[in-house]
């Protein structure tokens, strides 16, 4: 379904339904304005919106594109902002698109390629009407902070998979499955940094410029919001970093295992040898050679071997190679 809710209210309560099937209705007071949701909205829809708000044609044209950074930009007497959405499928970021116009007496928001319904926050502000009262921009406000709330969860669950990961190293070498997950995870995170950064200057301009829609009042709402945004940035960042450590501790780990490997055969290589040249040497096949004919020289030779290699094992054991 194109539409998911359009409704009017005035001073911070309900006052109708809208059917966007009909001509749009004119609002008669000031402190009534329209909300209006639609998702993956169909070009009739959207045309017939644009031309009873006066939409910005360019505004309308990214509104229908889910590829654009987070931005806000001002077109006269109303506002176009573009956020991203995410959400983990199959372990992987898949990003969603909401744009949202704003203005003094409305504000439509168009998703796509979002799960998330925006109806716990029609709901929530519909249940305290002393904010809804403070018009379209708390409703701008209450969108995104429910945006970026996702954003929490994503990364939440992002860090588990990371910490998981991070003691497999310790335990165990890691395969190349858990490592191609490494370089994917990072390679996810560096693209959940290129949208965080304009979201962070977004929520920066609707405190610091002065633009038609937003009253001044709501602005410690915008800056408790920045501060949501920064935080996720703070863990992403941190959570690079992590995986940074975590390839680079592998590296090492394995390293070091190769290492203990290599010492060990070194040692079994060493102790082996004696008794080899030992044998090799009286395997000769000469005729003149020292010890041949003594009668105790088999159980002699036997007996210089078998010491020399307890004394080369006892020495390596205490050096750690065994």
């Amino acid at each position: 379904m194109t539409v998911i809710a359009a409704r009017i209210y005035r001073d911070g309560r309900l006052l109708s339904d809208v059917d966007l099937s009909q001509p749009l209705p004119h609002l008669d007071k000031k402190e009534d304005f329209i909300w209006i949701g639609l998702n993956e909205p169909d070009d009739a829809t959207v045309k017939k919106i644009q031309e009873h708000f006066g939409l910005h044609e360019l505004a309308v044209e990214d509104a229908l594109d889910p590829r654009h950074l987070p931005k806000m930009e001002s077109y006269g007497d109303h506002l176009f902002v573009v956020a991203r959405t995410m959400r983990l499928e199959a372990g992987r970021i898949v990003y969603g698109n909401t744009a949202i116009f704003v203005g003094r007496q409305f504000i439509v928001t168009v998703r796509h390629g979002s799960e998330r319904s925006h109806q716990p926050v029609r709901q929530q502000l519909e249940a305290t009407p002393w904010l809804l009262r403070g018009g379209p921009d708390y409703v701008l406000h209450a969108i995104l902070d429910f945006i970026v709330d996702g954003y929490f969860d994503v990364v939440d669950s992002l860090e588990e998979q990371v910490l998981a990961i991070e003691d497999q190293v310790l335990d165990s070498f890691l395969t190349r499955a858990q490592i191609a997950r490494l370089f994917t995870l990072r390679r996810d995170l560096f693209r959940l940094q290129r949208i965080l950064g304009p979201m962070e200057d977004l929520t920066a301009r609707c405190i610091n410029l002065a633009v038609p829609p937003i009253d001044p009042d709501i602005h410690p709402y915008f800056r408790d919001l920045q501060d949501h945004v920064r935080r996720v940035s703070y863990r992403v960042a941190g959570l690079k970093d992590t995986l940074t450590s975590v390839i680079e501790t592998s590296g090492l780990l394995e390293h070091q295992r190769q290492g203990a490997i290599t010492r060990q055969l070194a040692a079994w290589a060493a102790i082996l040898a004696v008794p080899t040249a030992i044998a090799g040497i009286y395997g000769m096949n000469f005729e003149f050679m020292p010890e041949l004919q003594w009668q105790y020289g088999y159980f002699i030779a036997v007996g210089i071997m078998a010491t020399i290699c307890l004394t080369l094992y006892v020495r390596f054991k205490q050096s750690g190679w065994l």
